[in-house]
């Protein structure tokens, strides 16, 4: 329709963007025959002419950094459907910027339900809301939420959209992924520190750290590579009787405790992270920080 509209309302912030179709047609001639099963990635040129469709809305500034989430948006809704006019409506309890990959849960929610509204998946729609998807559908699903990733953060390692996409717990190394098969319940509580962060930054530290100390940081990197392999083959090997999975439990607790010591020692651990893990150590319980670090969440291992 000439007269449609693409708008995304994201109820919990109260916020609401619409663009006119037309105005997507100007800024993206190319689109006008999508093809939803072949996840494609947004070239540069293209990039900036969605940064300014963006720029139009005039986010408030508290609210900039929703501006990389909306391109993301942008860009899925037309390479999967066109210059259709719809409106997206977003939910989520998840806090956005604290190290749980909502910007990937966002990714992975959005490709979902732009691909269940095409003809290049078959669904059943009888599952009061919930969409069922195979293997091979789910497959697509992650693609394009890595798509919509790389959009938000320059260059992902797929992990969050993987986990997001497939569930359980994932090996990442050297750019592969493994979906691990767990043997054991393992049940975590989240604190949100609530103290935003910049990952970008974080990261740069890290790296300009291993500049000054190369020999002390490979040496802290390899420590991380033996915790990440224990903590994988505890949590794979076969279940016993319920003494080993004490005793599986309480290494897991030495693990974590040693890894959050090892990101110290990288400089990505914060004032706010330290007093969680103080008082959850009162009460016998080990933590840990999760994502890039500097704030954010922490994750606490509860015994079954």
């Amino acid at each position: 329709a000439n007269d449609g509209v693409l708008k995304i309302k994201l109820n919990d912030m109260g916020l609401e963007f619409s663009w006119p179709i037309e105005k997507i047609k100007d800024a993206l001639p190319d689109l006008g025959n999508p093809l939803s099963s072949q996840p494609q990635s947004c070239p540069h040129d293209l990039l900036k002419s969605i940064a300014s469709l963006v720029e139009e809305q005039n986010l408030p500034e508290a609210k900039i950094g929703l501006a990389s989430g909306l391109s993301a948006f942008l860009w899925m809704y037309t390479s999967i459907h066109g210059y259709k006019p719809a409106t997206a409506i977003v939910t989520s309890t998840l806090p956005l910027g604290s190290g749980l990959g909502s910007s990937a849960a966002f990714c992975v929610s959005l490709s979902a339900a732009l691909i269940a509204l095409t003809s290049a998946v078959n669904l059943d729609f009888g599952h009061k809301g919930w969409l069922s998807f195979s293997e091979d559908n789910l497959e697509l699903v992650n693609k394009w939420a890595y798509e919509g990733e790389k959009i938000i953060h320059g260059k992902p390692s797929g992990i969050d959209n993987t986990v997001s996409t497939f569930g359980n717990m994932i090996m990442f190394k050297s750019g592969k992924l493994t979906l691990m098969k767990s043997s054991m319940p393992v049940k975590m509580l989240i604190t949100n520190t609530k103290v935003g962060r910049n990952t970008k930054a974080l990261v740069a530290g890290v790296s300009e750290r291993t500049l000054r100390h190369p020999e002390a940081m490979n040496a802290v990197f390899t420590a991380v590579d033996s915790i990440s392999k224990e903590l994988s083959s505890i949590i794979q090997s076969p279940a016993a009787d319920p003494l080993s999975l004490t005793e599986k439990e309480e290494k897991l607790e030495e693990l974590m405790e040693m890894n959050q010591g090892l990101l110290q020692c990288m400089g990505v651990s914060h004032v706010s992270i330290e007093t969680v893990l103080r008082t959850t150590l009162k009460y016998k319980l080990s933590s840990k920080l999760t994502g890039a670090g500097g704030g954010g969440c922490v994750l606490t291992l509860l015994p079954t």
